[in-house]
């Protein structure tokens, strides 16, 4: 059983930077990962906040990426190794769907960072997701689609009311 999201957010950072590459080179590549790595960190914490949710999640393993697959055109996609594509079965819909949240509007990144911050040991310093938080032109170029709402908002737009009721549960009784 796993005691950490690292598979999680291993698999579902992976999934959003070959869905939404960077072009550039070896150097774009790294920062797009960066960022995708920072923006699935903060959704996969605020997803499994416990040790327990974290735990269950070991048993029970995130759907994988068939549906999100489906949606950006890469579900014909057939490997000829069969376990060349077995991390997909650790990509978490949600938590790629809020990650994509958190990339193409800085208006939920902030409060989810901060929410993070009071929740304990899993919580990560702000300075810690400064490419999300604060991305340099540098950062927007190298992640374009990966930062573009209209390219990403098929995937966004799957949790987007989940994120916002667990940034703001009172706003979402309002809805």
């Amino acid at each position: 059983m796993h005691t950490d999201l690292s598979p999680v957010i291993a698999a579902t950072a992976q999934w959003l930077t070959r869905a939404y590459p960077a072009s550039g080179g070896a150097l774009a590549e790294a920062l797009c990962e960066v960022q995708a790595r920072q923006a699935v960190t903060v959704a996969a914490r605020l997803r499994y906040p416990s040790p327990m949710d974290v735990a269950l999640l070991g048993v029970a393993h995130p759907g994988g990426s068939a549906r999100l697959d489906r949606i950006t055109g890469t579900d014909g996609v057939t490997p000829t190794d069969p376990d060349a594509d077995a991390w997909r079965t650790w990509v978490d819909e949600v938590v790629a769907s809020w990650a994509a949240c958190l990339l193409t509007d800085q208006a939920p990144a902030e409060p989810a960072v901060a929410a993070l911050a009071g929740g304990g040991p899993s919580a990560g310093a702000p300075a810690e997701f400064r490419r999300l938080l604060a991305p340099d032109d540098a950062d927007r170029r190298t992640a374009a689609l990966l930062r573009h709402p209209d390219l990403v908002a098929p995937v966004a737009s799957l949790h987007h009311a989940g994120l916002t009721a667990r940034l703001d549960p009172g706003q979402a009784l309002v809805a």
